[in-house]
Formats: structure tokens, sequence, C-alpha cells
């Protein structure tokens, strides 16, 4: 499989949401192995996410952003695994930028592609991806390397965050709720219910237990 940017415990808590799903299969005895995008500028696939699998005993590779479409040519992936950090009612996706273009290349070497995301991150408000805001970063993340600057001066630069992910190239959504399949507008809502009408029970719960103490 490969994942792209840093979802486990160090962006999160506990499991994380997509390293999660890697750290799972490796408890169920499957056998794992993870090529990780090193994911520029910030290169939190390089220097989280791989002390993570490091510390787990995850079987990993450190890949370039731009070898996925290789890895995949070679049928060397079988699965493509992201976080996100917003879900629109249609189920596109942002995420940090470069995830567009691993889920383009794998729809095309037909590699199932899974956000994994938390419910809290499903925005039924919003309608598709393009009401998304993407944030756009200082252009010194991509001129200088450890301080070091690598360009010319005066160097104009684009540094967008992330990317909006279409829903199209999705097989599905992992949710603590379980996998959202297309349509997304229909499964996405469901989920979201369901985790909303849980959360309420065990808050209820939680109180009755409480107060039950005074009666």
């Amino acid at each position: 499989m490969i994942h792209h940017c840093n979802t486990g415990k160090l962006a999160t808590v506990d499991y994380g949401t997509a390293l999660g799903v890697i750290y799972v299969s490796q408890e169920k005895g499957r056998d794992v192995h993870v090529w990780v995008d090193e994911t520029r500028p910030r290169l939190q696939g390089a220097k989280l996410t791989t002390f993570e699998l490091q510390q787990a005993g995850i079987p990993f590779t450190l890949v370039p952003d731009g070898a996925s479409s290789h890895l995949m040519y070679e049928n060397k992936v079988d699965i493509v695994v992201f976080g996100a950090d917003r879900v629109a009612a249609n189920g596109d996706v942002a995420n940090k930028i470069g995830t567009s273009n691993l889920a383009i290349c794998a729809h095309e070497y037909n590699v199932p592609t899974y956000a994994c995301v938390p419910t809290s991150t499903i925005d039924i408000g919003i309608k598709t991806g393009r009401e998304i805001e993407i944030e756009l970063r200082t252009g010194t993340e991509i001129t200088h390397i450890n301080g070091v600057q690598i360009t010319p001066n005066d160097c104009p630069t684009y540094n967008p965050a992330f990317d909006v992910t279409p829903n199209k190239y999705l097989t599905g959504i992992i949710t603590e709720e379980g996998v959202c399949y297309p349509p997304f507008s229909l499964s996405l809502v469901k989920a979201k219910k369901q985790a909303e009408d849980r959360i309420k029970a065990e808050w209820e719960a939680k109180i009755h237990k409480y107060t039950a103490q005074f009666e």
C-alpha cells in the first residue's frame, strides 16, 4: 500500500486515521508493506510517518512523491490510503497537497483508493470540494530546504497546503462507523447520523450513571 502525509498518533491521537488502518492490518496478521510518500514541502511522511512505522515494526520504504505512478506501473501498490482535513457532502476530500495526484494515478491503474476520516471531518454543510477554502503558505517552504535557499533570488512561488480530490477517484471513505461507498451523498449522511446518535447515547448513559449515585 501507499500512504500520503502523516495520519497517525503524532497527527491525531491513539491509532490515528489512515495509519490506524495500517496498524490494525498488522495486528490482524496481514502482510503489510507501506510505501511512504515523503510529502513535500513539509516532509511529514519522511519525518513523521517513517518514525511511527519504524516504532511499530511495520515494514516500509520512503519514496519521492513523484514515484507513485511508477510504483503502480510496476504493480507494487495494491491500495492507497490517506487522511483528510475536510470532506464535502458529495465525498470530495481536501487533504495535504499531492493527494489528488496520487488518487488520479491510482484511478488510472485501477488501484483501490480510500480516504480515512473521523465523521467529525465530514461537513454536510458544504455541497462539493469547490467550496473548501485552500490555505496558501509561505513560499520559503519551497524555496528553502533546512534554511538554505535553493532557488534564484525573488523566485515567484505558489504554495497551496492542500488539494481537493474529486469523489470519483475514491473507492470509499473509511470512518469509525464503517466504510462509506458511493453514492457518498447518502452514505456520508448516514455515517454522520450514526456517530451523532452513538455519542449522544454514550453521554446519556454516563450522565445517568453519575446521577444515579445521588438518588
